[in-house]
Parts: structure tokens; sequence; C-alpha cells
């Protein structure tokens, strides 16, 4: 029988995005009424590393909470990332034992990624009970994650807007976004934008194939336009690879504290590539002198443009369906902890059901489902590849179908 937990020490860890204090609220709510009191360890892992030299921690009191702004994103537990099993004091592991006992803390909620969760399982097995909520914006871990659906809404809400200015100058837009090795936000935010085509790491690009789809479909909105206006919108993946498989990576950026490439030039690199293909089109010239574009040496060929957004698509508002997620996994993983469950993953809460994995399985990472791309692609999407062949399967469901994400 596990040990009755009286106080609970509340991390958020790795990159930032909606739904945390979501997720922060949900807990400290659970906890409260248990009796259980709830403490915000700051700046993730850095901060349990050094909890032993804190005078004091902020506890979640109900008056607290009330500064805690579930819709707000970000974390009011602050992040960092830090990988504990390279840290090189040999003493790490009872030095965070120490901190916890000098707060009488009896188990940690952690909130993060695939990262968060390998730390997690670390501390596991150093004897610190722990639940992990699962938090990436990229959306690549077998659960859903909180996060995920408030970027792929300002993923949307950006590609939307920059319609606006690449018709108002006839540009080619390309939207680079965050998703490291799997491309789930660029593809549903990219949907969701109504973007014409969308470069994923799960399908190396053919750059010619996405410049033939480009030229089709950009001249053919100008030509139909009765102002000759019109633009072309590509949202971009960072982990994106070229047809030979190659890896646009940014080498002069270095690894982050977990040894990953920091990605980083997909953007400006499919930017090159179309632009070097219109220069050596000759129907290119043809087509601006055609529509009243071309001025020599000054506007011979479209203007092809790269935007990233970079950390806005991680910040501002949270999504409410992150707010109502945020708050579920955060109780949820208070309630596994009260009965005794360590070491486990939060997958959802389906009404009075909490449902939950090993950790070690949750983190495994997902990709985006090709037969979903294929989908898209018979609607007129372009993915830099020859679209493929798509044969519809019709079931006859007889319960209900998961829910979305």
């Amino acid at each position: 029988m596990a040990t009755a937990i009286k106080r609970i020490g509340i991390i958020t860890s790795g990159g930032d995005c909606g739904g945390l204090n979501a997720v922060i609220k949900g807990a400290a709510l659970a906890a409260e009424r248990h009796g259980i009191r709830t403490f915000v360890i700051p700046n993730g892992y850095a901060g349990l590393y050094n909890l032993v030299d804190f005078d004091c921690l902020v506890e979640l009191t109900p008056e607290r909470l009330e500064g805690v702004e579930a819709s707000i994103a970000g974390a009011e537990s602050g992040h960092s990332r830090v990988q504990l099993k390279k840290v090189a004091d040999p003493g790490k592991y009872d030095r965070i034992r120490q901190g916890l006992a000098k707060f009488s803390l009896d188990a940690l909620l952690i909130s993060g990624g695939d990262d968060t969760g390998n730390v997690m399982l670390d501390l596991a097995a150093q004897g610190v009970r722990c639940v992990h909520a699962p938090k990436t914006m990229d959306l690549d871990l077998q659960t859903y994650s909180v996060g995920g659906d408030s970027t792929i809404s300002r993923i949307a809400d950006y590609g939307r807007d920059l319609k606006t200015t690449g018709r108002t100058h006839n540009r080619v837009i390309v939207v680079e976004v965050f998703g490291r090795y799997a491309g789930h936000t660029a593809f549903r935010g990219g949907i969701a934008a109504e973007a014409d085509a969308i470069l994923i790491p799960e399908i190396p690009v053919d750059f010619d194939l996405l410049y033939e789809h480009m030229q089709r479909t950009y001249w053919g909105r100008i030509a139909a336009s009765d102002v000759r206006a019109g633009t072309y919108l590509t949202v971009v993946a960072e982990g994106l690879t070229d047809a030979s498989g190659c890896e646009l990576v940014d080498e002069s950026a270095g690894c982050d504290a977990f040894g990953h490439k920091r990605l980083a030039g997909a953007g400006k690199y499919v930017c090159a590539e179309l632009t070097k293909r219109l220069k050596a089109d000759s129907e290119t010239q043809v087509r601006m002198r055609e529509f009243g574009m071309f001025v020599e040496d000054s506007y011979e060929i479209p203007e092809v443009r790269s935007v990233t957004p970079g950390h806005l698509v991680r910040c501002g508002e949270t999504s409410a369906y992150d707010v109502n997620f945020g708050l579920e996994a955060g109780a949820a993983a208070v309630e596994l902890l009260v009965r005794g469950i360590d070491a486990v993953t939060v997958a959802e809460v389906r009404g009075s059901a909490i449902r939950y994995m090993k950790t070690a399985e949750a983190i495994r990472q997902r990709h985006v489902d090709l037969a979903q791309v294929a989908f898209h692609e018979n609607l007129g999407v372009c993915f830099g590849r020859s679209p493929a062949k798509l044969k519809f399967e019709f079931v006859a469901l007889t319960s209900p179908p998961e829910r979305y994400m």
C-alpha cells in the first residue's frame, strides 16, 4: 500500500505552450478536494535539482490559484531544458531527494513531452513518486498532448492572415513552423489555413513537383483575378528533408540539452528552391509580361518570402480544447497518485474513467498518418510528391468514435 500523499510538487518542463496553466489548475483543484497541498517547483528540472537550496515554495492555495489563468499559454511554474542524467554531479539524485524531503513533498506531477517523460522515468527508478501529464505542441506522443490544438489554431490564423499580404504583393509565401521530426502541427495547421502546399518530415520533398503545383496554382489565380492578384501559401515543418533524404539543419546552431540538433532554415531553403526554378523557367517572364508585372532589372520574377512565426505559435491564448484537456489531465494525475499509481502517463479522462499508460510507451514518437495525407492530396493539397491513390474503406460503427485528436 502506497504511503498517503499530503504534499505534491508540480513541475512543467521542456517547451512552453497552451494548456499548461490548465494542467496546474486542474491538479491543484483536485488535490484540494483530497486535502492535499500543492506547491510549484519553479524552472522545471533545474528547479528540482536546486530545490534543496530554496528558502520556500509557492503554495497553490485557493487564493493563489485565482491568479492562475487556465486560458493563458505558458506556465506559471516556469520551464527549463535540463537532462538530469547528463548533470555531472554524481550525487544529483540524493540532492533531489534531499530537496523533496526539505519541503516534505511526497510526489511530483510532471507535465512535458518525450524528453521530460524520459527524465521522469529516471526519477521513478530512483524511488521518486511521479505521474506524467502529456504536453507537447508537436503532438508526436502516443496520447493527445496539451498544447497541440492551441498551436495548430495559431498556425492556421497566421497562415490565413499572411494570404492577405501575399495577395496584395502577388507573393509566394512560405511559413516555417515547429514540429521537429513529426509534421502534425504543420499538417493540421496548414489544412486549417487552406494552404496550397504542406511539407512535412514524413514525406521527402520533390521540389520539381512542388514547383509544378505552385506554378499552375499561382498563375491560375492571377489569370482568374480581375485585378491580377494572387498568392500561393506553403506551410513547412522544420524537420523537412528533400527527395534525397537530406535533412535541413543549421549546423552552426548546435544541440539542445537533450542532444537534439537545432532544426532551422527549412523555410528559407524552400524559398531558394522555388526562386531558382522561377528564374530558370522561361515561362515566368512570359507570364509576368502578360499580367503587367514585369519590370526589367527590377521585378522579373514573383517574390518568394519566408515567414517564421517561431514562438508566436506557442504563446498567447490557450484554445478551449486545451483548457478542457489540461484541467482533466492535471486532475487525473492527482487521482492516480492518490491511489498509488505512479510512473505512468495520463492518456485521457472519459467520463468517470481515467485512462493512463506506461510512460515509456506513451512517449514513443508518433508520425503523421500518410493515409490521412492522401485524403487531402485528393482534395488538391500538394505535399511535395505525386498524390497517392486513395482507396476508401467504409465502416459502420457500432459504438461512438474516438474523440478528435
